[in-house]
């Protein structure tokens, strides 16, 4: 039986034991967490107290889907598992391989059975020395950025520099003043993400793209992370880490979860349809949608207030084109008190990609429309019912982002194109905004008129 000290920041939560023969997992809280005068869950499925009636097998799923949700995906994944002699499949050596810098603030460390009580466990630092912090410069992160086609952009001085969810090739470092560091260990996180454009050519100018959306998102009043655009001089998109806080000489870790882990789902459910779009698959929805986070957020803090920021975040990725806001795409701070949405990221405009290879079905359906092509008046108050929305707010919400994105579509192009974005790329961008923002505000003088009882 393997059993790993589960901290968040550098408290002891719990513990994670797995049975190699049945490969069974389980969570237990430690006593001292519970002990907390505000103590929080690790997700919604691995309550402080342990659900009733629950079977081993239920709370095993629960806890493997848990961590099987911070690991990288596609290739990263790939180069992790190789870089450490690691099956895919092996999902305690991947959590211990990564996990001492993960999303939000699990750090992850095989238990020590002589350290001490489980009382009083304490986190080790892979160097208890000092903190250590390798400098990563500007000439050599544009070497890296050209030799990907050959080199894994996630592997850095043979050790695996990402332990963060998703495709995209990214990194995580420390940012003192204007220079970027590798954080070796100690009481130093990484403090922004680093986004590189995609080998792939079909996603030419995303960081331009991503940069674009992100300010739109600003100016109009949206929650998001602060990014800025900078050239080594390939471009890449510099994104703060808002499950960071700066604490003197050291850096805090904020506990968040993502959308799947908030509905208790694994990685392969992030899509809505999560078999595709063939016509023998479609109508299978049992992946992640928008009904279904809307019901987690009734259990949110403050549910009115987080509701209303998912529908402005929902009626944001449509009126841009990102028709891949799927459920990792979202996440959220747990708190003693509930849980709160995170700022937005990962905002983008699939839709000015305008490449046949690209998939433009939404990764959430809005009613039953799944291509811009099937958005209606229609498809918008199924959406409204489906999530428990007040049409009227519904129609009100997305006149007001229509105006405001108006007034702020040309002005941020002029922006993001001083400050260094492609200019083609966020003209682009630009006109498909417009496109869908003329569309919808035909459609949502329409919302009210559609009969409630249809649904």
């Amino acid at each position: 039986m393997n059993r790993l000290g589960i901290f968040l920041d550098d408290q002891i939560a719990g513990w994670v034991t797995h049975d190699p023969e049945s490969n069974q997992f389980a969570f237990s809280y430690s006593r001292n967490w519970l002990s907390r005068r505000n103590p929080y869950p690790l997700s919604p499925f691995i309550p402080l107290e342990p659900e009733a009636g629950q079977t081993a097998e239920a709370h095993s799923a629960a806890v493997r889907q848990f961590f099987e949700n911070l690991l990288p995906e596609g290739h990263a994944l790939d180069d992790a598992a190789t870089a450490n002699k690691l099956s895919k499949a092996n999902l305690v050596g991947l959590m211990l391989a990564l996990g001492k810098e993960t999303a939000g603030a699990l750090r992850i460390q095989l238990d020590d059975p002589e350290q001490a009580s489980d009382d009083i466990k304490v986190l080790v630092p892979a160097d208890e020395t000092k903190d250590a912090l390798r400098p990563l410069t500007r000439p050599e992160m544009s070497e890296r950025i050209r030799s990907r086609p050959y080199e894994p952009f996630s592997v850095w001085d043979g050790k695996v520099r990402l332990s963060i969810a998703g495709f995209q090739d990214k990194i995580a470092v420390y940012k003192e003043k204007d220079e970027w560091f590798l954080v070796e260990s100690g009481e130093l996180a990484s403090t922004v993400i680093l986004k590189p454009e995609p080998v792939n050519r079909a996603l030419a100018g995303l960081p331009s793209n991503e940069f674009y959306c992100m300010r739109l998102a600003r100016n109009v009043g949206l929650p998001v992370a602060n990014v800025r655009l900078v050239h080594v001089p390939e471009p890449i998109l510099e994104v703060d880490r808002f499950d960071r806080i700066q604490d003197g000489q050291r850096v805090r870790r904020l506990h968040i979860i993502d959308g799947c882990q908030a509905l208790g789902i694994s990685v392969g459910l992030k899509y809505e349809r999560p078999y595709g779009d063939s016509p023998d698959v479609k109508n299978i929805r049992d992946g992640a949608s928008l009904p279904r986070i809307f019901k987690f957020l009734q259990s949110s803090a403050n549910p009115a207030a987080q509701r209303l920021l998912m529908l402005r975040w929902a009626i944001f990725q449509v009126l841009i084109g990102n028709t891949d806001a799927h459920a990792k795409n979202i996440s959220f701070f747990c708190q003693p008190y509930g849980f709160v949405a995170a700022p937005a990221y990962d905002l983008v405009s699939i839709l000015a990609c305008s490449n046949p290879h690209i998939e433009d079905s939404f990764a959430m359906a809005i009613g039953d429309a799944f291509t811009e092509g099937e958005l209606s008046a229609y498809e918008w108050a199924n959406f409204a019912a489906s999530c428990g929305l007040r049409p009227q707010l519904v129609a009100k919400e997305m006149q007001k982002l229509i105006r405001r994105m108006d007034s702020f579509r040309e002005r941020t192009a002029q922006e993001v194109i001083r400050e260094g974005a492609d200019a083609e790329v966020a003209k682009n961008v630009c006109n498909v905004v417009q496109r869908m923002s003329l569309r919808h505000a035909r459609i949502a003088e329409e919302i009210t008129g559609v009969d409630p009882s249809m649904f």
